[in-house]
């Protein structure tokens, strides 16, 4: 017996449609951020943007290579938020010292805050598989 390739076409179109409203009707595991939240994270990625932090930092791998990689600082400081707040006003090595506001200082900090969120960036724990895919501490 031989499908039709209408058929094959309806239903991998249905299969797809189908698919996807389940990706997006499905809450998500990320904690529920309020409207003033999203207010203080775009307002944060505005102050990283004005200091020009992206020349030096990177996010997921990108930006620059004098500074290490902000991805998942957060965690890796175990959200001490006052070691940041001295970070930005002391300097360290190469990193001028930042003239920044409380306000600024609060909203950056939910800025890497909320990317660090996002998930995991350190390249040195992917592997990259002969067919394009990488894997991640034994994980597809």
């Amino acid at each position: 017996m031989k499908i039709k390739p209408i058929y094959v076409f309806v239903g991998l179109t249905i299969s797809f449609l189908l698919y996807s409203l389940s990706i997006y009707t499905k809450s998500g595991s990320y904690e529920k951020v309020t409207q003033a939240q999203k207010n203080n994270i775009a307002e944060g990625r505005l102050v990283w943007q004005k200091y020009n932090c992206q020349s030096c930092h990177q996010f997921y791998g990108l930006g620059g290579y004098l500074g290490p990689d902000l991805t998942n600082v957060y965690s890796k400081l175990k959200g001490n938020e006052k070691i940041l707040k001295a970070l930005f006003k002391g300097g360290v090595k190469q990193m001028p010292t930042f003239e920044l506001t409380s306000q600024e200082e609060d909203a950056l900090i939910d800025f890497l805050k909320a990317t660090d969120a996002s998930g995991n960036a350190d390249p040195r724990n992917y592997k990259l598989l002969n067919d394009g895919m990488i894997e991640q501490n034994g994980r597809k």
